[in-house]
């Protein structure tokens, strides 16, 4: 009796150890059993595109596919991936020109559109329905006059600019330098739809202020406030000194106002 007793403990660790092979193999099984049962009808679910979207597609593949890829997945030193830009961040290069990019630089550079017109609006519409639809993201909303018409919308806006924007863009709006070769470009042009999509999507060196930093409300109230600046005239009269802020101001009267004041005094003195 005790000579078969050592025997018996190494068959019995031995059937353990193929006892428990056996059922990770089967629980392995079942997993990949499972998959391949439930992943085609996964993908049976998948939508066609719509006919803005494939309308979309076509552009893409022509204009697009040589820099972001195949399945907009992006191409190493070429394009990022666009898959979750969304189609406000189509509105935003596109509408501006500054995609397709001519080079590589700091940051891509608006240029005139590569469409113009009505076919500008339309391709731009494909091209968003088909980012939006491929790999969603941030969504812009309908109509094309996106400012707030409220009462006191204007001076709310002003007060939102200066405190997210004017670090950037100027207290006027004219842009300015940033650093790595980047700048903030000036909004002197920029439509409002072009603006609601910058702020959503962030290009760039700009931060995302989505609608958990800003409302859409205080995102047009934004807009309204540098559509005011855009029509508003120059109250100081043709020497404007760029509409930069404080800064050219006070550079100017510190060289023009204070000198003048010096050689006054100096004059005066002598007279006396």
């Amino acid at each position: 009796m005790t000579s078969q007793t050592p025997s018996r403990r190494p068959r019995s660790r031995a059937r353990r150890r193929l006892g428990s092979s056996v059922r990770l193999l089967a629980a392995l099984a079942l997993a990949g059993f499972l998959y391949t049962a439930f992943a085609p009808g996964l993908a049976a679910q998948d939508q066609p595109l719509s006919p803005t979207a494939a309308e979309g597609e076509e552009l893409y593949q022509r204009n697009c596919i040589s820099c972001h890829g195949r399945n907009a997945d992006g191409v190493e030193d070429r394009g990022p991936s666009l898959v979750g830009v969304g189609e406000a961040a189509v509105e935003f290069q596109v509408s501006t020109g500054r995609m397709p990019m001519t080079r590589q630089e700091a940051q891509a550079q608006a240029k005139p559109p590569k469409w113009q017109g009505e076919e500008l609006e339309r391709n731009v519409a494909a091209l968003s329905a088909y980012i939006q639809e491929l790999g969603g993201g941030p969504q812009m909303p309908a109509g094309t006059d996106l400012a707030e018409s409220a009462e006191g919308a204007v001076a709310r806006g002003g007060e939102l600019y200066r405190i997210n924007c004017s670090s950037c863009h100027a207290y006027s709006g004219g842009g300015g330098a940033l650093s790595s070769g980047a700048s903030a470009p000036s909004l002197a042009e920029a439509t409002d739809r072009q603006i609601y999509a910058a702020m959503l999507s962030g290009p760039q060196n700009m931060p995302v202020f989505g609608d958990n930093q800003l409302t859409p409300e205080e995102k047009a109230e934004v807009i309204a406030f540098i559509q005011h600046l855009q029509e508003d005239g120059d109250p100081g009269g043709v020497f404007n000194l760029g509409r930069f802020g404080p800064t050219t101001e006070g550079l100017a009267i510190f060289l023009v106002g204070i000198v003048a004041v010096v050689f006054a005094t100096l004059w005066i003195a002598g007279k006396s």
